[in-house]
């Protein structure tokens, strides 16, 4: 199959090339050129992509006024209205980039069009305007990623020392969390022992992974810093939460973090957002395969005290599959009472 597929494809090429080959002797037997059609042609394309240009900034323009409320989802975290400013000026910067270059090119298309009686001037360098279309652009890249660099460190670099800190696992396709508990260290985890049940991999031979947990859903606590540990299983996934204007990538063997602040929970923002079934999630923001659309996890917060009310009462992976870490002490040899101390 694949050696008559490779076979078409061959002919296929063949046949385009030898209509070309055709194409172009007959427009030398011809000797000579419609020179009227060809300028003509020549206007019309000018003409059209001038048309063309204002057609799309009008298009534009009214998607841009008329969606113009959604551009600015609600923001939900205490960092989000500094990336939101970044965001905004860069746009703002690129879009009159873009608009001055685009008129530009389409002018000069349709000023210099071809003309038989018009010659071209030749125009071999000018240090002055290279110097001035490298040096602008320079210094504004520098000023943006500068800036840009110094908001990404605050927000990637170490979290406070009273952070929550959660686990984060991307797999195809879905999303994992795992808590510490009551000792509020998160134990180790091994992609060894990754497997149908223990889909984190987490490590049974560090004791401090005797009280972690893994709920349902992802819960965190308004104006407290949450740290996310974020890890992936298969291939890489992006975690993004759009209300926070926090986004990370999820790279198989390379644990990344990111770190945040909520300033509004789940019912205020229901509230403000006039939608009683609103939710916080994490989606994915990397296209990951057939399934990426589902990647979805729920985010509830909440007040501290009902944050801390929610995690005393979880209970622990092990208390939920007893048969598991049973065959784990088993298969490990592992004197539980020393494990325990």
């Amino acid at each position: 199959m694949n050696l008559i597929i490779g076979i078409i494809l061959f002919l296929s090429l063949a046949v385009v090339f030898l209509l070309f080959r055709s194409t172009e002797i007959l427009s030398v037997a011809k000797k000579k050129m419609a020179t009227s059609f060809e300028d003509s042609n020549n206007s019309f394309n000018a003409i059209s992509g001038v048309v063309f240009m204002f057609l799309s900034f009008a298009v534009i323009f009214w998607y841009s006024y008329d969606q113009f409320e959604n551009y600015f989802l609600p923001m939900a975290s205490k960092h989000a209205p500094e990336v939101e400013l970044l965001f905004w000026v860069t746009m703002a910067v690129t879009f009159t980039v873009f608009i001055i270059t685009q008129v530009v090119m389409f002018y000069f298309g349709y000023r210099y069009r071809y003309k038989k009686e018009r010659k071209a001037y030749f125009y071999p360098e000018n240090h002055k305007l290279e110097i001035v279309w490298t040096v602008i652009p320079a210094i504004v890249l520098v000023g943006l990623i500068g800036w840009g660099l110094v908001k990404w460190n605050n927000i990637m670099g170490p979290p406070p020392k009273d952070a929550e800190v959660i686990e984060i696992m991307g797999y195809q396709f879905a999303w994992a969390s795992r808590y510490p508990g009551p000792d509020n260290e998160l134990g180790d985890a091994n992609y060894k022992l990754i497997d149908v049940d223990n889909i984190v991999g987490i490590d049974f031979t560090d004791s401090s992974s005797l009280d972690d947990f893994m709920p349902r859903e992802i819960h965190i606590p308004k104006g407290k810093p949450v740290l996310f540990k974020i890890k992936a299983r298969d291939v890489i996934h992006s975690v993004y939460l759009p209300y926070m204007r926090s986004q990370m990538n999820a790279v198989p063997g390379m644990p990344t973090q990111m770190w945040f602040i909520p300033t509004k929970t789940t019912a205020e923002m229901r509230e403000e957002t006039g939608n009683e079934n609103f939710n916080f999630e994490i989606v994915c923001n990397k296209i990951c395969g057939r399934a990426h659309f589902s990647m979805k996890h729920t985010v509830i917060v909440e007040e501290e005290w009902e944050y801390i009310k929610w995690k005393n009462e979880q209970k622990s992976w092990i208390e939920k599959n007893p048969d598991y870490y049973a065959n784990f002490i088993k298969n490990n040899s592992i004197d539980v009472a020393v494990l325990n101390d």
